[in-house]
């Protein structure tokens, strides 16, 4: 099943500034209905991802941000950081099951207007001169069984150093496949956050845009709630677990 709506301002949700485009989560995940949420082709205003978020959308991200509404997922586009401030995901035994064939043909996000997200193009370089791979939010191989070239476009991808994205990023993901395993669905919010402004971009783009200092994720499954968040430079093979945390403090 595949639909995809795009809102270009989020006027429903409530502006509370650049650095409180994390402070989301609880409405968002809390309570979320043990019972299986079938995809549905209605999307209203008052939840226009009902698949993956459940109880409502997140709140705190910027008027300005693009709302981009997929079967895959949906995120929150920043305009000045030009990555998602949040991808929301539902991830099922179907979901995650099938060939693992599957290719990394990066595409330019054609939801989002070119100043506001980047191309294949920007990212040219990045692994040689600053150890930036291309980081999947919604991980590619947990859509096995879905549409997953969707889950290739560049605003489901930030630059993230390999050595985390290779690491404890990778093994966290697989143990969120295990839980989907395990419990049959999970909800996932993943998302960006910073310490500066504008501390780093890719020497190649030429959009000016703002690499995240941390990556987090919260887990929702058969009750239970998991929040993890960890900075960029998270060595090589560090224990995943050692970044787990509160949603609490993820939204601080």
């Amino acid at each position: 099943m595949a639909y995809e709506k795009i809102f270009r301002s989020n006027k429903y949700l409530r502006d509370a500034g650049y650095f409180s485009a994390i402070a989301l989560i609880i409405f968002a995940i809390t309570n979320l209905p043990n019972k299986k949420v079938e995809p549905v082709e209605t999307i209203s205003l008052e939840n226009p991802c009902p698949v993956h978020l459940p109880q409502g959308l997140p709140t705190g991200t910027a008027e300005t941000n693009d709302l981009i509404v997929r079967g895959e997922y949906c995120l929150s586009s920043n305009d000045d950081t030009k990555f998602a401030d949040w991808v929301a995901f539902r991830l099922t035994r179907e979901t995650i099951t099938g060939s693992s064939e599957q290719n990394r043909y990066w595409k330019a996000d054609p939801a989002i207007a070119p100043s506001e997200t980047l191309e294949p193009d920007d990212y040219e370089g990045a692994y040689q001169a600053y150890g930036y791979d291309r980081g999947h939010l919604a991980p590619l191989a947990s859509f096995r069984g879905a549409n997953w070239e969707n889950v290739n476009y560049l605003s489901n991808i930030v630059p993230q150093k390999a050595a985390f994205n290779r690491g404890a990023w990778k093994d966290l993901e697989e143990y969120e496949r295990d839980l989907v395993r395990e419990h049959g669905e999970v909800f996932v919010i993943v998302g960006t956050a910073y310490d500066d402004y504008f501390v780093g971009q890719l020497s190649n783009a030429d959009e000016v845009a703002n690499i995240p200092d941390f990556l987090w994720r919260i887990i929702s499954y058969n009750g239970k709630i998991e929040a993890y968040i960890f900075p960029q430079e998270t060595a090589a093979g560090t224990d995943f677990k050692l970044g787990e945390t509160t949603v609490f403090e993820v939204e601080q």
